[in-house]
């Protein structure tokens, strides 16, 4: 198994597509607006991934946060509130606060379970600061840790509750950024004890089951490797101090905060200690060069994989619409409550 999730570059497989991912079996697939037409025909797409490579519980995720982080869109689909919404109302009511996050994340990944995705890539645990950069800005949760974890579980179980797995990012916290690490490699300067700040939620929810790295370089850390790429990031901070051992993906390798070829970066992170890398882009031959150059996926990467998967229920029938349609009455009645509209 390659330790790689790949993605696709329409709303089906082509026949190039099949015959190099049955060939590279990669850990498992991302998908995009690109990918995303109707539930039916993702259905049919990610079932025609799984019969690919013979796995019910194959790992498929998607970026299905709310606010301006969608892919899969209205009028298909519900428009979702982002993170921020939900901090909001935790300044008001924070048990409500809480409970409408479960119900919203349970309304999504039902969503995502009807198509026949397994996972999530939700939610993010950044701290926020007065200068966090806008590519996170009201995708966060807060700035305060302890509410940034409070609310990064109930969007957990949220999920879960739907069958689907989600995944905490960005380890270990893309908060302190004042730059885009799609275009450019942020740095963060302050010292270890401040950063303590950053991987609260992390700590608190390391029993997590997915995590996604972060392109940022911690100085008081590793002055010379963005965390993606840095065997002291992944296992000092990462695996020790934070205590994180579920499966741990990079971000998009692909984003311009990383330098090299798409290759040579994808083999840097997995020699760091990654246990997959995350490639976006449906490149084929970005895709051969990854899976060419990164060894096989190691027995503990996979074990961590299978374990992810465990408690997904998406290769069943779908039978959540009134699950779903009840889950966004609650969330809209919790803030209805406090005054606000979600």
């Amino acid at each position: 198994m390659t330790p790689a999730i790949f993605a696709l570059s329409g709303l089906a497989l082509t026949d190039d597509e099949r015959d190099f991912l049955r060939e590279a079996d990669p850990a498992g697939y991302i998908l995009f607006g690109r990918n995303c037409e109707s539930p039916a025909q993702m259905r049919a797409l990610t079932d025609a991934l799984r019969s690919l490579h013979g796995r019910d519980d194959l790992f498929i995720t998607i970026d299905q946060e709310g606010g301006r982080v969608a892919r899969m869109k209205p009028p298909v689909w519900p428009a979702y509130p982002a993170g921020a919404v939900f901090d909001r109302l935790y300044n008001i009511a924070p048990m409500s606060a809480m409970e409408a996050a479960r119900a919203n994340a349970l309304a999504i990944g039902l969503d995502l379970a009807e198509a026949g995705v397994s996972c999530d890539a939700l939610p993010l645990l950044d701290v926020g600061t007065h200068d966090t950069h806008d590519v996170i800005g009201d995708r966060m949760l807060g700035r305060d840790p302890m509410r940034v974890a409070s609310l990064g579980r109930a969007v957990l179980d949220g999920l879960l509750d739907a069958g689907v797995q989600g995944i905490v990012k960005h380890i270990p916290g893309h908060g302190r950024a004042t730059a885009d690490s799609h275009k450019q490699l942020p740095t963060v300067t302050v010292d270890d004890d401040a950063l303590e700040r950053d991987i609260y939620p992390f700590r608190a929810l390391r029993n997590a089951a997915v995590g996604m790295t972060a392109h940022i370089v911690f100085t008081a850390w590793d002055a010379d490797r963005p965390a993606t790429q840095s065997p002291t990031v992944i296992e000092n901070i990462i695996r020790r101090r934070i205590g994180f051992d579920g499966l741990l993906l990079s971000d998009d390798i692909d984003m311009e905060a990383l330098s090299g070829s798409i290759p040579e970066r994808s083999a840097a992170a997995i020699a760091a200690g990654c246990d997959v890398v995350l490639n976006c882009w449906a490149r084929m031959d970005d895709m051969a060069g990854i899976a060419e150059a990164l060894p096989p996926m190691t027995e503990r990467a996979r074990e961590r994989l299978s374990a992810a998967m465990a408690p997904t229920r998406v290769a069943a029938p779908f039978d959540g619409a009134d699950a779903r349609a009840a889950a966004i009455a609650k969330r809209d009645a919790l803030f209805r409550a406090a005054g606000m509209a979600a």
